[in-house]
């Protein structure tokens, strides 16, 4: 199996997607729809993201070995602190390698029910993703990645500090980031220009999200923790009863947004999904990142 980084040299621009846990059967179909429609789409890898704990959790770590073993995609696996002893964390990186998984995100998580809420560590677990990354390293031959914030993250006093504990992330060991969600691409561009300046040189991902429906737009303001810019803002609001309207402000808008980052030299761009894939094909088909046999 590859690593992540192998498939960003590839010397042009790519996509990656991005899935959540299936809670149950019927969204357990629709995942897999997504993945499926997406394989001929060959993108550079895709991720599921990692429950707190519990079912999610089980079936995030199922959902990614099943695409390592039923697939032709290259699966990334997300791995949090959140409720997990060391001994714990071991165990899930060692069933990750047994798989055939070899590509970690490594962050440290929420607390459940409460993103916002105080960090408490697990009594026998670990504290910062940094110390995360240096396990994946120490467990195997493991190609880490890391959460960047744009805007910075909630518990940073500014973005100095946030950029600081981002490079910290890096140097132990981590071989790119993906930046979570924004609503321009200069947010981003300001993010790669801190990290550059403090002397680490790293493949920095942006993710995006396909502005279908106003939970789309709601989501994004949730997980970027930011407000939704006038610029933006001017585009969308003509369409809030407007569904196919809205979609298709929003499809636009995520277009130009990656067309600019890709302007700006950004090896791939990184789609949230949720477990849906027309919007995304249908934006990586308008950006030329469709390889011809899928066409």
């Amino acid at each position: 199996m590859t690593s992540v980084v192998e498939r960003l040299r590839t010397g042009s621009p790519v996509f990656s997607v991005e899935f959540f846990p299936p809670r149950d059967e019927a969204e357990e179909t629709i995942l897999w729809r997504a993945i499926r429609e997406l394989e001929p789409f060959d993108p550079a890898f895709v991720s599921i993201t990692y429950g707190a704990g519990g079912s999610s959790r089980d079936r995030t770590i199922r959902t990614t070995g099943r695409v390592a073993q039923e697939t032709t995609l290259l699966p990334m696996a997300h791995l949090t602190l959140v409720n997990h002893s060391v001994a714990e964390l071991r165990n899930v990186i060692g069933w990750y390698a047994a798989v055939g998984v070899r590509n970690i995100l490594a962050v440290r998580g929420d607390p459940p029910g409460d993103p916002n809420g105080e960090w408490v560590a697990h009594p026998e677990g670990l504290t910062y993703a940094e110390e995360l990354v240096r396990l994946c390293r120490e467990l195997g031959d493991f190609c880490v990645g890391v959460a960047a914030s744009p805007y910075g993250h909630p518990r940073s006093a500014d973005l100095d500090t946030d950029t600081e504990y981002l490079v910290r992330k890096l140097r132990a060991g981590a071989d790119f980031a993906i930046a979570q969600l924004f609503f321009q691409p200069e947010d981003f561009l300001r993010l790669r220009d801190r990290v550059a300046a403090r002397g680490c040189d790293t493949v920095l991902i942006p993710g995006l999200m396909p502005l279908t429906t106003p939970r789309t737009l709601a989501k994004t303001i949730e997980l970027s923790g930011s407000s939704v810019p006038d610029v933006v803002a001017r585009r969308l609001d003509p369409y809030a009863d407007d569904p196919t309207g809205f979609r298709k402000a929003g499809i636009d808008l995520m277009t130009e947004m990656g067309e600019r980052l890709l302007a700006e030299g950004v090896p791939c761009l990184h789609f949230y999904t949720f477990n849906r894939s027309k919007a995304t094909r249908e934006i990586v088909g308008r950006l030329g990142l469709v390889p011809a046999r899928a066409v």
